[in-house]
Parts: C-alpha cells; sequence; structure tokens
C-alpha cells in the first residue's frame, strides 16, 4: 500500500501517522504533507493507491485536492477527515466523486477505532464508509424532496454573491424567467413562497432574498468558506467588459 495523508496541523498529522503505521502491515510507502497543494504536488511525483485528506487545509481545500487526484486516478480511494457536517462540504464532495470511486468521510471526534475501522473498510475492504452524522446530511441534500436541487443550489449562490436577476441569468446562460423560475423553486423548498411567508399589522415578516441567505446560512448549506470560493469564481466571471 502506498498512503499519502494531508493534514495542516501537526499534532494530526503525527496522529495520523502512528495509527496508519499501526493499522497497515503493507504499507510500502507514506508520505505526510502539510498543505493542499503539497499533497497535489506529492501525488503527482508519485502516485498513490490511498489517500486521507483533512477538509480544510490552507491555500488549496481537501475538496480541491481529490478534485485534482481524481481527474488523473480516478480509482484512488480516498478518505476525507474533518471536522465539518455542513451541507455545504457534503456537496462539493459528492458533486466531484467518480462514478466507481472508494471514498469515505469521517468526522475527527469520531473515537480512534472508528477512525481505524474507516481506513480498513475504505483503502483495504474497499468499501464507501460515511459517517452516521454525515450521511444524514447527505442523504438530505441528495433528496430532491427535501434538499436543494443543484439548480436551485446555483440559484442560491448566486443570491448570497448578491446578483440580480439579469446578472444570475447572464451568468448561468438561461433567459430572465428561467432565473426567475429557479429563485420561486428555491423559495418553495426553503419554505418562502408567497403563502408560506408570516405577516402581520406591518405587513409581510420577511424579504424572500435576504431570508434565503440567512436559511443558507444557519442551516449549513452554504458557509463562509464555500462563499469565498464562489466569489473568486464570480470574480473570474465578471470581466470589465460586464461591469
Amino acid at each position: 500500500m502506498r498512503l499519502l495523508i494531508a493534514e495542516d496541523d501537526k499534532l494530526h498529522r503525527t496522529f495520523l501517522e502512528r495509527l496508519a503505521r499501526n493499522t497497515f502491515a503493507e504499507l510500502q510507502e507514506l508520505t505526510l504533507t502539510s498543505d493542499g497543494e503539497g499533497a497535489i504536488e506529492a501525488f503527482r511525483s508519485a502516485q498513490y493507491d490511498c489517500v486521507l485528506l483533512d477538509l480544510q487545509m490552507p491555500k488549496v481545500t481537501g475538496v480541491d485536492v481529490a478534485k485534482a487526484i481524481w481527474a488523473n486516478a480516478p480509482t484512488t480511494k480516498i478518505l476525507f477527515w474533518s471536522n465539518y457536517t455542513e451541507e455545504a462540504y457534503i456537496r462539493g464532495i459528492t458533486k466531484i466523486v467518480p462514478e466507481a470511486a472508494v471514498y469515505g468521510y469521517i468526522l475527527k471526534s469520531a473515537p480512534d477505532e472508528q477512525l481505524k475501522l474507516a481506513l480498513q473498510g475504505v483503502f483495504i475492504a474497499e468499501q464507501c464508509v460515511i459517517d452516521r452524522e454525515v450521511r444524514g446530511v447527505q442523504q438530505r441534500a441528495g433528496n430532491r424532496l427535501s434538499g436543494l436541487s443543484e439548480l436551485e443550489f446555483e440559484a442560491l449562490v448566486d443570491l448570497c454573491l448578491g446578483l440580480t436577476d439579469k446578472a444570475m441569468a447572464a451568468r448561468r446562460n438561461v433567459s430572465l424567467r428561467g432565473a426567475q423560475s429557479r429563485l420561486q423553486s428555491l423559495y418553495q423548498k426553503l419554505g418562502l413562497d408567497k403563502d408560506d411567508i408570516p405577516s402581520g399589522a406591518w405587513g409581510v415578516s420577511f424579504n424572500s432574498r435576504t431570508r434565503a441567505i440567512s436559511l443558507a446560512l444557519t442551516q449549513g448549506i452554504l458557509n463562509a468558506d464555500a462563499l469565498r470560493r464562489e466569489e473568486e469564481k464570480l470574480q473570474a466571471w465578471i470581466s470589465p467588459s460586464k461591469v
């Protein structure tokens, strides 16, 4: 087995190295990196069949590292090790997993024995191992009845970035009516349809656009890290000629 571990915290990195050596007698090579860029460079120089990734690292996130690895080696087995259960992270991983890939997602709060079983399950038994708490979020995100579709998620992202309806339509290459239809579908999923919004003597209680942003953040559908990445994409899309 050739294993690559990417973790920016030194104590966690040392812990993972010790656990890996105690778990895998067949370990032929073990490489440690402290950030996402280093992980990508290490993999390109000597491809590994197994990768253990911290999800949130400086420079390049674990999701972006996995995307780069799977783009060139889709059969690589990857176990994500993370503090996060927000839908934004889970959705980011779900979108990049190759069809036949073996991967896992385990929380850093999990007991050592559970992490060891996850390592064995993904890297030896070649089974997908998803933490129970994460699996619940994953199921909600993938359920079109209770979660958001990709088109609705894109509409929510654009809403949080402050785009107008016309800008949303231009960015997503749809008509203005199409962009507004996606917004209405999003509002319905979030319980912000006109008939669902409470009112009082003051009139309607919520503005649908700003309330959608609040719900996205409080429910973990989006978070600050995800929005920073989306802001970078937005700035790359907005050229001087479009400003």
